[in-house]
């Protein structure tokens, strides 16, 4: 007598095509959103309290200034007040692609300025120039774009990465250091390297491809927050509109701005879904 027999042929299958079905949906389902790669090895290289720290001295010397020639808005402006609430629905959720961040004491400003820009800088340190919202006339679901867009070059670690990188490309790492850094940590031979690059935060150069990155997690907070991701369309759309052949420094190193719609709009069934789960947990239609 038997007491093992093969199963049917049949069964085999059946058996191998359900555990291919389950390990498809399990992979598929890891993680709703945007697909982007993992955080650069190039970040290890670079302390981030220092460069946290130089960011802050940078970012209030830059509100003293704006302060001194009256041109930091007041808690009570209206465009203080649209910003610093989109901002608040953001960081919660924009902390989730940085533990780090969660510690961060954020902190948003508007500036009077005919200037086209926004950033937020390592540490979570927000300034918005009015020349952007107001030259642009963009809506709230737009600027949640352009805040999402920037919270991610901070949570992500961007401006670390390049600073990483610009060290390695300049031969200041030496080959041995570089690989130990990636394999057991920060260098301490690299940490001078803040003092040399850090006064230059501001005027930091992120890649095309950080760009990219930028665009589309920035889309993904903003309609994990509730904000229409079509938002990021119609603001590029603004964008290449407004400034034809002479692109504004905010988007100095950005991709063309057709190659960017594109991204985004491949990208647009991947939120859609988190956006209209966030309305309705929010009791809104």
């Amino acid at each position: 007598m038997k007491f093992f027999q093969k199963p049917p042929k049949n069964n085999k299958f059946k058996l191998l095509t359900l555990c291919l079905l389950l390990i498809f949906f399990r992979v598929g389902a890891a993680r709703e959103g945007v697909n982007v790669g993992a955080e650069s090895a190039f970040t290890n290289l670079v302390p981030a309290e220092q460069v946290e720290q130089t960011a802050k001295q940078q970012y209030y010397q830059l509100l003293n200034e704006a302060k001194s020639n009256r041109a930091l808005a007041a808690s009570s402006h209206p465009l203080f007040l649209q910003v610093s609430a989109i901002s608040r629905r953001l960081i919660p959720i924009a902390v989730t692609w940085n533990k780090r961040a969660q510690n961060w004491k954020w902190e948003v400003n508007v500036i009077g300025s005919n200037t086209v820009n926004a950033f937020c800088m390592p540490g979570g340190k927000i300034a918005v120039y009015s020349g952007l919202l107001q030259q642009l006339k963009l809506t709230d679901d737009e600027v949640a774009m352009v805040l999402g867009h920037e919270m991610t070059h901070a949570v992500r670690e961007h401006a670390r990465e390049r600073m990483g990188k610009g060290e390695v490309t300049q031969g200041v790492a030496a080959v041995g250091g570089f690989v130990a850094a990636q394999v057991f940590g920060i260098d301490p031979r690299l940490t001078g390297m803040v003092a040399r690059q850090g006064s230059e935060l501001l005027l930091l150069k992120f890649s095309r491809q950080d760009e990219t990155e930028a665009d589309l997690i920035g889309m993904e907070l903003a309609a994990r927050a509730g904000y229409d991701p079509r938002a990021a369309i119609t603001l590029w759309q603004k964008m290449s509109q407004m400034n034809g052949n002479s692109p504004p420094q905010w988007l100095s190193t950005h991709p063309a701005a057709q190659t960017r719609i594109k991204e985004l709009e491949n990208n647009l069934s991947r939120v859609m879904p988190l956006y209209q789960q966030a309305r309705k947990n929010q009791g809104l239609p």
